[in-house]
């Protein structure tokens, strides 16, 4: 994982103040999950607008907690694994959320499942990730990045779309797509398993 994508230049900016302050990273990743709920409970309720941008801040939240355990020398062990966590419990939530608050639209009902099927996945992948890093130590499952991208930041194409109002295809894509990426990510990393 890069740690110079263009999220973490804008978090590394944010988190200056933060530095020399009695903030730690883990408050920074307990803000990031209470946001990245907030975000899953408004997309729920259909106000996709207002989910996209909470999980969006939760993002920036999440690279500002790293950045801050990285300058102020304030990471831990249990810092790292409490960041996968929330990472996960955000990114899974996110999904489910997302076709709770559609359950009204082209796929009726069907969008519940689809979100669960989406959340479930991600949820897989950071399952895999932890056993791997149980194993082989942190960063062991990451999948390198170049650039001011890291595979990572991927994730921001769902804000970017429900903004752009493309929810529903998104959710078809989710439920497909990181279905197949657990699919992928378990078959690279069998051998954590």
């Amino acid at each position: 994982m890069s740690h110079n994508t263009l999220i973490h230049r804008a978090a590394r900016v944010l988190i200056k103040p933060l530095i020399h302050s009695p903030v730690s990273p883990n408050h920074l990743t307990t803000v990031r999950l209470l946001v990245g709920l907030g975000a899953s409970a408004a997309l729920a309720m259909g106000e996709m607008n207002l989910g996209a941008g909470l999980f969006v801040l939760s993002m920036v939240l999440d690279r500002a907690d790293g950045e801050l355990a990285r300058l102020s020398g304030k990471g831990s062990p249990f810092g790292h694994k409490y960041d996968l966590i929330a990472d996960g419990v955000c990114n899974t939530v996110l999904f489910m959320g997302l076709g709770i608050g559609l359950r009204e639209g082209a796929f009726g009902f069907w969008s519940v499942p689809m979100g669960l099927l989406a959340g479930m996945a991600v949820a897989s992948i950071l399952w895999l990730v932890m056993r791997a890093e149980a194993r082989e130590g942190e960063r062991a499952a990451e999948l390198g990045g170049g650039g001011a991208f890291d595979p990572d930041d991927g994730i921001l194409a769902v804000p970017l779309a429900i903004w752009l109002g493309w929810e529903t295809p998104l959710l078809a894509a989710a439920a497909v797509g990181a279905t197949s990426f657990s699919l992928f990510f378990f078959w690279r990393f069998r051998n954590h398993l």
